[in-house]
């Protein structure tokens, strides 16, 4: 082939190099508007696993690479006057120049052509001038072809918070250093890594608002510069601070990052494929890393494409499939790391060892038993540090030498202790009758509060006939529903020391339908009931019952019985209750835009649309002891144009909070039909990350925690206070003792407050150890000795 490239950085270069290499046949141009073996940039960042890929790709290049890398393993996090050090984590910063130099250098050896000093105008004329087969777009994140054929690639471009400038340092430092700045105007941050003998990058952040409130918008390069000097002078230690960007005037030099996505990697003119390729087809955030290793994965991938396909476009078929999943994946651990440094003011209240953790984890890829065969020592310091807060918090003792994973750290909410953070989510059995819970509750529940979780809810229990789902779930509103329900809630009590919770809620306009098995959402066949909800509301649209807009008397009446569960909630003996103001239900109908219509004071702003539920909640608070928890369950995200976002569950979580609530519960959708979620790991987490850490009010988080090592990450970075885990307990009652176990933390070992059951499991183990030793030939005598010695 005629292979023409746009751009000569890392993408550009190392595709061609990579096909010359594959076929010596092909005539290669690539054509750069810079000057030779000029660039402008400082240095950038591979981990252990991209030099790998490298190695495997093409070995001469990779050796010269490797010889000019400067490698570290710790990561050192500069906060509140501490330092933290966490090691193991593998990278190398390498020169942007050194490294353009080097591929520049591999693809003279293998005869591609370099043309440099040359702007490319118009890629087509730049096609027919080399009688190209392929060009290759790799110009860029301001990529001009991208821009041309923009209703080919479908790009998204999103500017985002923070203005940013790339500096460089004589000073060395022998660690990837973070260090975090507060002043008058709010926070600054620097990212800093040395990359050759003398030289380090040294990058300074700052949201936009805190940029202009200090005055850098009205400053001169070298003003900024100076300002920044005096800002890092702990870090810099004298030294000074260099701009290799001197064309820039003014604040030019600070810049925002573009946030790029392309739908479609690949335009024809004709017979003749342009293929975005690096930043001009995709961007990850520094903070990462990424931007240079995705440019070079590109390549690699595209050239594997081509060498396994005789056919142009299947090749470049295959190219876009596999490399869009994993620019997916690293794009959004991207975000999740920008979002982190957009918005460090959240997490500043915290203790430099949890900020420094939080710092470390912020993209989701790096986990808590990732950190531990990184830097065992860095997790069992944290694991001792956390334990010990944990236990001031709750009142408790903290445990002499014994190491405690931070999802099994006690937590205190009024006078409620929980043993560890681990929750059971209230999830619908539909197997009530007449609203009474009955044995099968019994033993679904006092399961799992055998089963070493320390909070257990009870399903969605509801406060009137009318407030059903289904005729098959459970009520609170008859003599007989409390009294089923204290059996349940006095076992729990007598048999294990897991504390149990009751979510009361109102189905509303998603009420009279059947069990799920028999057609979710789908109305009853017969006797259906009349729904009410905040407006005139048909959930399924042509499907669903239409619930009426409820009166004046119908909220007054919905508030009383509301108020009579509550009491009766109490009778029952339950610990903890929770308001359902969540996924569509009658509370969650008034909050949300999408479903609440009124021209009332009950409509309208978010005040307004709060304030029915509100109601209600203070209503309860009234009722409920002064000593017993209310957590409040909202959705946090309606995944839909129009609907409540992530900001406004900040809001609605402080509203709760005025009013009494002492946690929220961060769910999501399942208001509208209408409703796009993204779905993953912890996909929620960040609601309950938000909400508690801007509203300052303890969360439960909930969605795909399926591990003790999510579980323990979110605890340890404060992204929430409790995890709750639904659907692995259903197929698992004991999963807090299994994961445990699978984390080498053995029940017998627990302290006495943290252990998972009462007598008789205590018991179990010892008759456990009893046959074990009696095995081994050992008199009772001696297997008596020995557990009192132990």
């Amino acid at each position: 082939m005629n292979i023409v490239c746009i751009g000569g950085g890392p993408a550009g270069l190392y595709f061609s190099l990579l096909m010359k290499k594959q076929d010596p046949s092909h005539q290669i141009t690539v054509v750069e508007r810079n000057r030779p073996y000029d660039t402008f940039g400082w240095g950038v960042v591979f981990s252990d696993q991209t030099l790998g890929n490298l190695v495997n790709a093409d070995e001469p290049s990779a050796r010269e690479i490797l010889q000019s890398f400067n490698h570290w393993d710790d990561i050192d996090i500069f906060f509140k006057g501490e330092k933290v050090t966490s090691g193991g984590h593998g990278f190398c910063g390498i020169g942007r120049k050194r490294l353009l130099n080097i591929l520049q250098q591999r693809c003279e050896e293998l005869g591609v052509q370099l043309v440099f000093e040359n702007e490319v105008e118009d890629d087509q004329a730049l096609a027919g001038m080399y009688g190209a087969d392929l060009v290759i777009a790799s110009d860029g994140l301001n990529s001009r072809t991208r821009k041309r054929y923009a209703d080919t690639y479908r790009p998204e471009i999103e500017a985002r918070r923070c203005r940013f400038v790339w500096l460089g340092t004589r000073k060395k430092f022998d660690a990837f250093t973070f260090a975090f700045k507060e002043t008058e105007h709010g926070w600054f941050q620097a990212h800093i890594y040395q990359y050759d003998g003398d030289t380090s990058t040294f990058i300074v952040e700052t949201p936009e608002q805190v940029w202009r409130r200090a005055g850098l918008d009205r400053m001169t390069q070298e003003e900024s510069i100076a300002y920044c000097e005096r800002l890092f002078a702990d870090q810099l230690g004298g030294h000074a601070l260099m701009s290799n960007a001197p064309h820039l005037r003014g604040s030019a030099m600070w810049i925002t990052f573009p946030r790029v996505v392309c739908a479609q990697w690949v335009h024809w003119n004709g017979a003749v494929p342009v293929v975005l390729m690096g930043d001009a087809a995709h961007s990850a955030h520094y903070s990462i890393g990424s931007g240079t290793k995705l440019a070079l994965e590109d390549a690699i991938e595209l050239a594997r494409c081509f060498g396994a396909h005789a056919d142009a476009a299947q090749a470049l078929a295959a190219y876009q499939e596999v490399r869009a999943v994993e620019v997916l994946k690293l794009q959004s651990a991207a975000r999740n790391s920008m979002e982190w440094f957009e918005n460090v003011e959240r997490y500043t209240a915290m203790e430099a060892p949890q900020f420094a953790y939080s710092m470390l984890t912020r993209s989701q890829r790096l986990s808590h038993e990732n950190l531990r065969l990184r830097d065992p020592d860095y997790v069992a310091g944290f694991e001792a540090w956390i334990a010990r807060r944990a236990c001031e918090q709750a009142g408790l003792a903290a445990p002499a030498g014994a190491r405690v994973p931070p999802m099994l750290t006690p937590f205190k909410l009024r006078g409620v202790t929980l043993k560890n953070r681990i929750v059971v989510s209230p999830m619908a059995q539909y197997s009530a009758l007449d609203g009474v819970a009955g044995d099968y509750h019994l033993v679904h529940l006092g399961a799992r509060a055998l089963g070493g979780a320390a909070l257990v809810f009870a399903e969605m229990t509801c406060v009137s006939a009318d407030a059903r789902i289904t005729p098959s779930c459970p009520g609170m509103y008859a003599p007989e529903h409390t009294a089923a329900w204290k059996r349940i809630v006095d076992f729990v009590h007598a048999s294990s020391d897991a504390r149990i919770a009751l979510q009361l809620g109102h189905a509303g306009p998603k009420g009279s339908t059947r069990a799920m098995w028999d057609g979710i959402d789908q109305p009853l066949a017969s006797g259906n009931w009349p729904l009410v909800a905040a407006s005139s509301e048909q959930y399924l649209e042509g499907v669903s019952q239409t619930a009426r807009a409820a009166t004046v008397d119908d909220m007054d009446r919905i508030e009383a019985d509301f108020v009579r569960a509550t009491r009766a909630a109490f009778d029952a003996g339950f610990d903890w209750i929770e308001l359902h103001c969540a996924h569509g239900y009658l509370l969650s109908s008034f909050i949300s835009p999408l479903t609440n219509r009124r021209e009332d004071e009950f409509g309208g702003s978010l005040e307004n649309r709060c304030r029915y539920p509100l109601r209600v909640f203070r209503a309860m608070r009234a009722v409920w002891p002064a000593d017993r928890p209310i957590s409040v369950r909202i959705s946090a995200h309606d995944w839909v144009d129009g609907g409540i976002t992530p900001d406004d569950a900040v809001h609605i979580a402080r509203l709760f909070k005025d009013a009494g609530a002492d946690m929220i519960d961060c769910s999501s959708g399942q208001v509208s039909k209408r409703e796009k979620p993204v779905y993953g790991r912890m996909f929620q987490t960040p609601f309950a990350d938000r909400v508690r850490n801007e509203a300052k009010i303890p969360t439960i988080a909930v969605g795909s925690i399926f591990e003790a090592d999510h579980a323990n990450s979110i605890i340890a970075a404060g992204r929430a206070d409790l995890c709750a885990v639904g659907r692995p307990h259903l197929a698992n009652p004991a999963w807090t003792l299994t994961e445990a176990a699978r984390i080498g933390f053995s029940a017998i070992d627990w302290p006495k407050q943290y252990r998972p059951a009462k007598l008789q499991l205590e018991r179990n183990l010892e008759r456990e150890r009893q046959l074990a030793a009696a095995g081994a030939g050992l008199t009772p005598q001696q297997v008596a000795a020995g557990l009192l010695e132990g």
